[in-house]
């Protein structure tokens, strides 16, 4: 074959190449997105395929809470055993009873002192009252022996009689309690004497209190005797006197017109209601 036979075949089949190409891509202008073949398409999901993330978040967060739930749990019932474990070793070291205080209150307590007088002829006892009173008992239920009084303070000052006139003279002569120095009347037991060897709710027992009672200027040993009733395991209820020279404290009764005469001694009593 000659060269000009040869060049025209290979005109023709450029020409059958390119008509092709040409075809193909108007073809791919009017369906833009090709039909995968089977090779190319993914596969559909099967029952094996791996979770979402969500789906795994939640399945952890689950789980977690599976395996947290009991350990709170045991962390509260270990919480609820040690602190039942510390009150019952509490209750086993605390010592049962004990010494317990109790205080002078102002319902049921009260001083006096009671002196003999001549009035207009007549016999008189005279009176003077104060519910201001201070004072504390401290008692061991399980030793009744071992009570211990503290200082008694009388408020001298409150003293009050049926009489202003004679209230004035107390305030002011007899007892000087209008002064600060002496306002107050002070009794400072030194020993309990006569007490029980065991005391329960309900008994009433008597012994005497021996002190130091100071008037005015003047300090001198006293004794009263007692009467204590245990009313209930926080309240004692009780009452006392004592006789003394008001002499010997360097007390003076000034004569007054209409009294004849004043006894030599004057009684002195308390009543108290003691609480815890």
């Amino acid at each position: 074959m000659g060269k000009r036979s040869i060049l025209a075949l290979l005109f023709v089949a450029l020409s059958i190449t390119s008509g092709g190409a040409l075809l193909t891509a108007c073809q791919g202008d009017s369906n833009p997105t090709p039909t995968p073949t089977a090779a190319s398409a993914p596969a559909a999901p099967t029952a094996e395929a791996t979770p979402s993330t969500a789906e795994t978040q939640t399945s952890d967060e689950t789980q977690s809470a599976t395996e947290n739930a009991p350990a709170e749990t045991n962390l509260e019932q270990s919480t609820a055993e040690q602190t039942s474990t510390e009150a019952q070793g509490s209750e086993a070291t605390a010592e049962p009873g004990g010494p317990i205080t109790l205080r002078f209150v102002g319902d049921g307590t009260e001083a006096r002192f009671l002196i003999d007088e001549v009035l207009m002829g007549q016999p008189k006892t005279v009176v003077g009252v104060t519910t201001m009173v201070e004072g504390e008992i401290t008692v061991d239920p399980a030793n009744p022996a071992s009570v211990q009084v503290g200082e008694i303070r009388i408020d001298a000052r409150d003293l009050t009689t049926d009489d202003n006139r004679r209230n004035n003279r107390l305030r002011n002569d007899i007892l000087k309690s209008n002064q600060d120095a002496y306002r107050y009347i002070i009794f400072r037991p030194t020993s309990i004497e006569g007490l029980p060897a065991a005391v329960n709710v309900g008994d009433t027992f008597n012994f005497q209190v021996i002190g130091d009672l100071t008037i005015l200027d003047t300090t001198l040993p006293v004794t009263f005797d007692m009467s204590a009733t245990v009313v209930d395991a926080n309240t004692v209820r009780g009452s006392g006197s004592a006789t003394i020279r008001y002499a010997d404290f360097g007390i003076r009764i000034p004569s007054v017109p209409f009294v004849a005469g004043v006894s030599d001694e004057v009684r002195l009593e308390i009543d108290f209601t003691a609480r815890r």
